[in-house]
């Protein structure tokens, strides 16, 4: 077990994370290090690999009248960096959060409009406890499952009815088994259905974003696609995977998620560029995506800076905008992780997170102000001051 160091003037948490693999002392060790009076907000992200029908009500056992959520993970961080396998947890003073939480089930028939009106309830919600309810005092975070498809929409339909509160979150994992993701509210693990934490503190916050990528030249058109599977059948007028091998220099028989990990693509929206990242070949020699895709997209190849440079530059930024982080709620893509695991620099990555308290997970996306986007680090920092 390995927790954080709580807090010091700041908002009251509690972090840990538990490598026990029995849910029934999995919970209960998680729950005996995140224990502190008052609590109001547990979040858990737990590993696929759990029993998650013993693991749910085990939680929820330990946990009491507490609102508790999370989802499954390909990964998790927490006080001990990276890990798999294992659970890891926050838990927040009910006084240094005030927050409503929404499910919104059945993603697979649902509506824009129904999820727009979801968060926009949510908010109205809120507001009955937090009459002065603005984009300066209050921020969302969206868990969502991760082999839905449908991230898309509902990303851009909750930051619509959230009315300009900036939003972060991330697609559920499985562990890179792509059979089934899910989120969790107080004890119950679902599948095709989305999670919705709405949530206002008197400290000061950001919300980030960063990648560790840049555009190449080359270009790669997208003429065969199968939109509403996230699938590209054809790149360039010739079978997807070949072309795409072809153009990162290696064979055909070596792609696999390390390969994608450090040769993603990605695409122009607006003035910036957002990564594409691939999830795997099919056997028929297309690829499918973790992100939207279409016919007529033009990817560019991107090539790699410093990860680590570049988190520390983030990490900086954040802790001039809110001082030493107390907590970052982190939402860190599977695909990075597998990079920084073939590279040999995880341990090195993961004490900067834990360094910085990121509690958190690795995803199969991740969500970012109303966007889906692939290989990204996104989240939300609480420092320890108050707001000017």
């Amino acid at each position: 077990m390995e927790t954080g160091k709580g807090w010091t003037g700041g908002p009251r948490v509690r972090a840990a994370s538990c490598r026990q693999t029995q849910p029934e002392a999995a919970a209960a060790e998680l729950a005996a290090a995140l224990a502190q009076p008052d609590v109001g907000l547990v979040i858990v992200f737990a590993s696929s690999t759990f029993e998650l029908d013993r693991l749910g009500p085990a939680l929820r056992d330990k946990f009491g009248s507490s609102t508790l959520i999370g989802c499954t993970t390909a990964g998790e961080i927490g006080p001990a960096g990276y890990l798999e396998g294992s659970l890891s947890g926050v838990s927040i003073h009910r006084d240094d959060l005030i927050f409503e939480v929404a499910v919104v089930e059945d993603l697979s028939h649902i509506k824009f409009g129904a999820c727009q009106i979801a968060a926009h309830k949510l908010k109205e919600s809120l507001r009955q406890r937090v009459p002065h309810l603005a984009p300066e005092n209050a921020f969302a975070l969206m868990l969502i499952d991760g082999l839905c498809v449908r991230e898309e929409v509902v990303a851009r339909a909750f930051y619509d009815g959230l009315g300009g509160i900036a939003l972060v979150g991330g697609s559920a994992g499985d562990d890179l088994a792509f059979k089934e993701t899910k989120v969790m509210r107080d004890g119950h693990f679902v599948s095709d259905a989305a999670l919705l934490l709405l949530a206002a503190t008197r400290f000061p916050f950001a919300v980030f974003k960063t990648q560790h990528f840049i555009c190449s030249d080359e270009r790669l058109v997208v003429t065969g696609a199968i939109p509403e599977r996230r699938i590209v059948t054809e790149i360039n007028g010739c079978p997807a995977a070949a072309e795409y091998a072809g153009a990162v220099g290696v064979e055909l028989d070596r792609l696999d998620p390390m390969i994608f990990a450090s040769h993603p693509v990605m695409v122009q929206i607006g003035n910036a560029d957002f990564v594409r990242s691939i999830q795997k070949v099919n056997p028929d020699g297309s690829l499918t995506f973790y992100c939207a895709i279409d016919e007529g997209i033009v990817f560019k190849v991107a090539t790699g800076v410093d990860m680590i440079a570049n988190l520390a530059a983030t990490l900086d930024t954040v802790k001039k905008r809110v001082g030493p982080p107390s907590l970052i709620l982190g939402c860190d893509c599977i695909l990075r992780h597998l990079e920084l695991k073939q590279r040999g620099t995880r341990e090195q990555i993961g004490a900067m997170m834990a360094s910085c308290n990121v509690v958190g997970f690795s995803t199969y996306g991740e969500q970012y102000c109303g966007m889906h986007v692939n290989q990204t680090f996104v989240g939300v920092a609480i420092g320890a001051g108050r707001r000017a």
